[in-house]
């Protein structure tokens, strides 16, 4: 017997053994609260007890006043705070919705010691003294970015609001994946084509966005504005909102590269001494603060006013040239050509020092690509627009995460509702009661439809859910419009039909009421759903009630932002064994990742995988997983089956990852089935939880379990339930 050898301390998980075992862990976290708050912690609440004033003045009094053990780059911390809000908000991306500034995870690693986030552990230090104040009435996730919005307002710029709400988190997510790079600042994400992996949003580990320098250190700014153009994009940022972002922000402060951090700069937070007490990036320069200070390696202010809203940066970048030439902490980045003809911006802590204004590789992209340089140009001549972009832009990059506007809270709230927000209708009749609710039922039931037909249209609508940004779910019933009625996983042709069906049943009973009462589709597509479960479980034996909470409305196609929500669009689906083509990941991980974006636990995703296939509710009614003789009953013989000794399984298809189940008697084919359903009787865990509901005795929880967690997934989207 070989003998293996011994992970480090640290290092004994089942992962970490056998790092190809399917990681239930992003599961782990949905099944339990990490911090100490406490179930009847109400965040949004205690926030609008805040006196908000005050908050922001004790923010503004942080910000001016600067401390010995990290001085203030010109007296004001301005700059710095909004590069941490930015570098909080700014790993949202669309792909997957997660990342951005909601649960304040900048305070933890990987992101605390990212890279581009050197030194903000100074910035946050810097704001314990409020927190500490406000305790639990301020989330470190709303005072990250509110700090950022502060910081714009002392140096003269109008933001254009801000929203609380952000509740923190007490862990990193585990779901969160940030790259394939086993080293920081490396770029191993791009196929053949200079195509960003499907599912990332920075461009190089341990970065925001892209490279500052250029792309994989090269000082090309043709190159850097592709890079930048697609990495934004992910962000759900266009041109103009891109253009925006970076000439507003680089309208401020200055990047620090007094010498080459290689040779002086410490390790970063995670692996700093612990007698650092959380800071990282120590330097030995000099100083090793002030004008030594080493963050990025580049050196040098942006304009000559680095402390006040204005257009110099535009003016610096578009009546200058630009040459490139490695600064003095060894990086690239670019400096004028006519230097005697640009205004010099005062030294950050010498009062009788100057320094000329540098640009980097990706502002000099702006000038270079056509259509970045047509928005500077407009920016440059009529600053009002340049102002009204960068302030709608930067309240995006806020508050991208935080779903629909019923999620905001705070006195600053804007009055105007974005696109982005998935905004809906305000309802304006009373919804269904209890008899209304089991009439809608009875015609649902009567309507030729399916039970298949309706579970899977409840679902398809509700699962669109999101909990990393709050986006989709079942109300607004946007699954009648585009673009996801024409989604190959809801299979369009069949979703026609049912959506005929129900927009009849809809308009009869609207017209029906004198009461003004009323059925939204929304309410319908869900109404149908349980419907078909209740009588399901009926004939397994059981009379259960799924709950019903009316009260959706429907959305309207010209507040729906269709490309906006191609992001939504399940590639697989393993709660409906849609495989949905070719992978670059299992099945299973597949299916973990999208359970966690339902925010369901291991036990919920179980029993929700095993209701499905016995309700038969399976893509193109296929017989794969549906290890039932009684598809349309709601019971146990999914994992009955599934665990059963008398099958042996085959792989089938490697490119669909099928598998046959053969009777061990007779030799027979007796099921077929997918990664997504073997999962369950193959990874011990989730063998464990599959044997309880498999049990004879399991049955009945079973079905309670599944109806649970419908229930869940049908109004996960409901804020106004809480």
């Amino acid at each position: 017997m070989t003998e293996k050898t011994p992970f480090p301390a640290g290092n004994r998980s089942p992962e970490g053994w056998w790092p190809d075992m399917l990681d239930l862990s992003p599961l782990d976290q949905n099944a339990r609260d990490a911090g100490p708050m406490g179930e009847d912690f109400d965040y949004a609440e205690e926030f609008q007890q805040l006196d908000f004033e005050a908050v922001k003045a004790d923010i503004e009094d942080v910000m001016t006043t600067s401390q010995e053990w990290w001085p203030a780059d010109y007296g004001h911390y301005g700059p710095l705070f909004i590069r941490m809000a930015w570098h909080s908000a700014g790993t949202y991306r669309t792909t997957d919705g997660r990342g951005g500034a909601s649960g304040g995870t900048q305070r933890f690693e990987p992101l605390g010691s990212w890279p581009d986030n050197a030194n903000l552990d100074k910035a946050r230090r810097l704001l314990w003294p409020v927190k500490q104040k406000y305790g639990k009435q301020l989330s470190w996730a709303d005072l990250i970015v509110l700090a950022g919005n502060v910081a714009l307002e002392s140096m003269g710029f109008e933001t254009y609001g801000f929203a609380g709400g952000r509740e923190d988190e007490f862990e990193p997510d585990e779901a969160a994946d940030w790259g394939p790079e086993a080293e920081m600042e490396t770029w191993d994400r791009f196929d053949e084509d200079d195509t960003l992996a499907d599912h990332l949003g920075a461009t190089v580990m341990g970065l925001i966005y892209v490279n500052p320098e250029g792309p994989e250190g090269e000082p090309d700014p043709e190159w850097s504005a592709e890079r930048i153009r697609e990495s934004f994009s992910r962000m759900a940022m266009n041109d103009e909102e891109t253009a925006a972002l970076i000439a507003g922000g680089h309208t401020f402060g200055k990047v620090h590269g007094a010498d080459d951090p290689d040779e002086y700069v410490g390790p970063e937070p995670a692996d700093a001494p612990i007698e650092n007490m959380g800071l990282g990036w120590e330097s030995d320069f000099g100083s090793g603060k002030g004008d030594d200070t080493i963050t990025s390696g580049i050196e040098g202010p942006w304009n000559s006013t680095p402390t006040m809203w204005d257009t110099s940066y535009l003016d610096n970048l578009l009546n200058h040239e630009w040459e490139p030439h490695e600064g003095p902490g060894g990086a690239w980045q670019w400096r004028p050509v006519d230097a005697d003809e640009i205004d010099d911006a005062p030294a950050a802590h010498d009062p009788e020092g100057e320094q000329t204004p540098m640009m980097l590789t990706t502002d000099v992209a702006l000038k270079k690509d056509p259509d970045y340089r047509e928005i500077i140009e407009e920016f440059q001549n009529d600053p009002r627009t340049f102002l009204d972009a960068f302030s709608k832009a930067w309240y995006k990059l806020l508050h991208r995460d935080m779903g629909p506007p019923e999620r905001n809270y705070g006195p600053e709230v804007p009055d105007e509702t974005m696109i982005w927000q998935d905004p809906l209708p305000d309802r304006d009749f009373e919804p269904v009661g209890e008899d209304a609710a089991e009439q809608l039922k009875d015609e649902l039931l009567d309507s030729g439809l399916t039970t298949q037909q309706l579970v899977k249209t409840a679902w398809a609508s509700a699962a669109t859910y999101r909990d990393s940004d709050k986006r989709g779910g079942a109300n607004g019933a946007r699954i009648r419009l585009e673009p996801q009625r024409s989604w190959d996983v809801n299979e369009p042709e069949e979703l026609e039909t049912v959506l005929e069906t129900l927009e009849e049943i809809k308009a009869e009973f609207n017209d029906s009421r004198s009461d003004g009462t009323a059925v939204s589709l929304a309410d319908l597509i869900v109404l149908g759903g349980n419907a078909a479960i209740e009588q399901a479980a009926s004939e397994a034996g059981y009379d259960v009630d799924v709950p019903f909470e009316p009260g959706r409305v429907d959305a309207e196609a010209e507040w729906t932002d269709e490309e906006s929500f191609e992001a939504l669009e399940p590639k697989a689906d393993g709660f409906r064994n849609y495989v949905g083509g070719e992978h670059d990941r299992k099945l299973e991980e597949i299916l973990v990742d999208r359970a966690d974006l339902l925010d369901l636990t291991p036990e919920e995703t179980t029993v929700l995988v095993g209701g499905m296939r016995t309700l038969g509710a399976t893509y193109g009614d296929s017989d794969r997983g549906v290890l039932t003789d009684e598809p349309g009953t709601l019971d146990n013989d999914f994992f009955v089956n599934l665990l059963d000794m008398d099958y042996e399984w085959e792989q089938a298809d490697e490119t669909a990852q099928v598998y046959e189940g053969f009777d061990r008697e007779t030799g027979e084919q007796a099921w077929e089935a997918t990664r997504f359903d073997l999962i369950f009787g193959s990874h011990s865990r989730l063998r464990a939880i599959a044997e309880v509901y498999a049990s004879e005795d399991g049955d009945e929880q079973f079905v309670q379990d599944f109806v649970d967690a419908w229930h869940k997934v049908m109004t996960n989207d409901r804020y106004d339930l809480a």
